[in-house]
Order: C-alpha cells, then structure tokens, then sequence
C-alpha cells in the first residue's frame, strides 16, 4: 500500500518553504513509516485528532484514495502555529489535489465526537458496524493534551465511533545515542510546563508507551500490535527541543514559576544534563537525532 505513495510529491501538498524543502520532505517521510505499521485501507474513514498544520493529514488522505476521507480535527487557534499558522497550511492543503478528502474541524476532540450520533442511536446495523470512522490516528500530538485523565476521556469517547485506535508518540527512548538530547529536553521541559496552569509549549503532558497503553486499555481498547521506529536523520524534532530547552527563557522561567528550591533545582538539574549530553554528539545541537518513535494499533 505505501509503497505506492511518493513522499516528495506528498509533501509538496503542504504549505512550505521550497528553500528548505527537505525539512517537510522528512516529515512526511516519517508518518509514511508510521503508515505502514497502521495499514489504513483505501476508501477507510479516518478521523485525524490533533492535526495541527497537517503534516500527517496529506500522508492519511493520499492514503485513503479518492473514496476515502480524513476529518481532521484540532483544538487551536487558526493563527496559532510557525512558520505557518493552521490556518494557512490548512487552506493551502484544501486548495491542493487531495483537498475534496479532507474535512477540516477547529474544535476540541471532545466537542467533536458529543457532537456525533451514538451508533446505538442507530437501529439498524450493530453497534461495530455503523461506527462512524473506520480508525481514528493520533500522531505526535499526545503531549499536546493538558493531562492524562483527558487522553483517558478521550479514548474512552472514541470506542463508541471508531473501530481502530492508532497512536504514534516519542518513546522516550534514545536507540541512537545523538537521540539522547532529545529526550532530556523532553522531560525538561514537562517538567516545567505541568506547573503552569495554561501551556502553549509542544510538551505539555510527557507520557511513554507504558503509561498511554495503560490508558487505552482502561479506556476499553486492546493492543493489537506496536513497535518502535528510529527516527530518520532529517527530522528536526531533537534539535527543536533541545534549543527550547537550552533557551535563556526556559531558565527565566523556572525562576519565575517554580517557588520550591529543591523543585527548581530538579528542573535546571535536567537541563544540566541535556546541555552535558551534547559532549557526546558529533556537531553538538546539529548533530542531535530525533528520539526513537512508538507506534500502536488498538481495536
């Protein structure tokens, strides 16, 4: 099935600059990796959740085929985003070849789906069959969510819409020891945003592959399979964290919002060792990979 699918021309569908064409190229590489562990069917239904600017959107709705459909949703603001705000990528991406696939919805994941008919309100065929999505994908957007418990209502609202679960998130495992940053920037800066009342960071909620398993299964869900991918030398994702983390504004902040001594310490502790693990990495922060990948199917 992926094999089919042509990753330049895809990304080309997004919103991008050509001068750094490769830098989207790699992104849409990355979730035709992740593809191919979820095999999405052509003509399949899927609901996108945390779509963001629609990286992964294009890849799903090439996917589906021409009798296919994607409905995308995400919870932000339209003029929220860099380089490009959702609004502009998504519009770019409705004007394009695969734009009559994609149905784009700016509301929260939950809005979404009490918004939809309950299969049991439906009397015809059984409650499996007259699931509105044929899966629903997650990908790289867990971390957005402001807490484990609204993953867990979350799951738990898709069982009643959507006959498969498909989840991609960073492992927190380093495969490759330039990945190793990465992950210490990750937990860094968790460890300062779960101490804001309101985050806008990229990592909000940190949750491994243990734990949002745990909450699926809670949820109703069974693991149908998993594994775990290395991710490609041109994702850039490594090196955006470990800049974040290393940022004079992160340690402005901790001093700022972290009133407990031995708490502050743990969090500049953690950036200590995120700065000491680039001595390893050959070109330090350019040279830093991205931590390896999880992805699961759930039915």
């Amino acid at each position: 099935m992926t094999t089919q699918l042509d990753a330049a021309s895809i990304a080309r569908v997004s919103l991008h600059d050509p001068a750094h064409f490769s830098i989207q190229y790699s992104q849409t590489l990355h979730r035709l990796v992740l593809l191919q562990h979820w095999n999405i069917p052509t003509g399949s239904k899927v609901l996108e959740l945390g779509c963001g600017q629609g990286d992964c959107t294009t890849v799903l709705a090439s996917a589906v085929g021409e009798q296919g459909r994607v409905v995308a949703v995400d919870p932000a603001e339209l003029d929220y985003g860099a380089p490009y705000t959702l609004g502009q990528a998504q519009d770019h991406i409705s004007h394009g070849p695969l734009g009559s696939r994609v149905t784009w919805v700016q509301q929260s994941p939950l809005d979404y789906l009490s918004s939809l008919l309950s299969p049991s309100a439906t009397s015809s065929p059984p409650a499996s069959e007259s699931k509105a999505f044929d899966a629903t994908v997650l990908a790289h957007c867990l971390w957005y969510f402001p807490s484990p418990s609204l993953i867990l209502s979350t799951f738990r609202a898709l069982k009643q819409h959507s006959k498969r679960l498909l989840l991609a998130e960073w492992s927190l495992v380093a495969t490759h020891p330039s990945a190793q940053p990465h992950v210490l920037a990750a937990l860094t800066q968790a460890a300062l945003e779960c101490r804001k009342p309101n985050s806008v960071s990229n990592v909000r909620t940190v949750l491994g592959p243990k734990r949002i398993t745990e909450l699926a299964l809670a949820a109703g869900w069974q693991l149908e399979s998993e594994t775990r991918v290395q991710g490609g030398e041109g994702l850039l994702d490594g090196q955006w964290e470990v800049s974040a983390c290393l940022s004079s504004s992160l340690e402005r902040e901790v001093e700022e919002l972290v009133s407990d001594e031995r708490e502050r310490g743990v969090i500049l502790a953690s950036r200590d060792a995120c700065e000491a693990s680039l001595e390893g990495v050959q070109g330090g922060r350019k040279g830093v990979r991205a931590m390896d990948v999880w992805a699961a199917s759930f039915i």
